[in-house]
This record gives C-alpha cells, structure tokens and sequence, in this order.
C-alpha cells in the first residue's frame, strides 16, 4: 500500500452498536475457496456432542484474503508471548 491509501484508511471512523454487534466465537473454520474468493464458515460446537453449527459466513475476494492473511500474521507475531508473560517483547 502505498502511504496515500494508508493515511485515508487510517482516517476512518469505526461505529458499533455493541446490542446488536456480539462477537461470534469459533470452534472450528470451513473454508471453500476458487478463482473468484473465497467463504469463511464459522462453526460453534453444540454442547458435548459431536454436532457444529455455522453461525455466520464471511465471503471475500482472492486478493482482500491475502490482504486479511497478511494482517493477521503481523498482528499475531507483534503479540507473540505477550499473553503468557504479560510483557512486551521488542525484536
């Protein structure tokens, strides 16, 4: 990216209504991917049985997907071993 599509991304302002909002978690991810995109199934265990159920779908383009892989990446390796020692380590 270059710095003009950064700075326009970073001058967005983010909205949510935390009633109607709640953040779905996973147990488990399907993913069906072609040329076109791909689709996030996202699936949460029923109790103690063998059973999932998909709880919401995300859908994206080839590119927005590598765009969200590199972004998680970096965000996971920034808080690499924060979380078991609570301290920041700086590369």
């Amino acid at each position: 990216m270059n710095s003009k599509q950064n700075t326009k991304q970073q001058n967005l302002e983010i909205s949510i209504n935390l009633d109607t909002t709640p953040i779905i978690y996973t147990d488990n991810i399907f993913m069906t991917i072609n040329e076109d995109g791909l689709v996030l199934d996202i699936c949460q265990k029923l109790g103690p049985t063998n059973q999932i159920r998909i709880v919401n779908r995300i859908g994206m383009s080839r590119e927005h997907a590598k765009k969200f892989v590199k972004k998680l990446n970096e965000l996971l390796s920034q808080t690499e071993g924060k979380i078991q020692s609570g301290k920041v380590i700086i590369n």
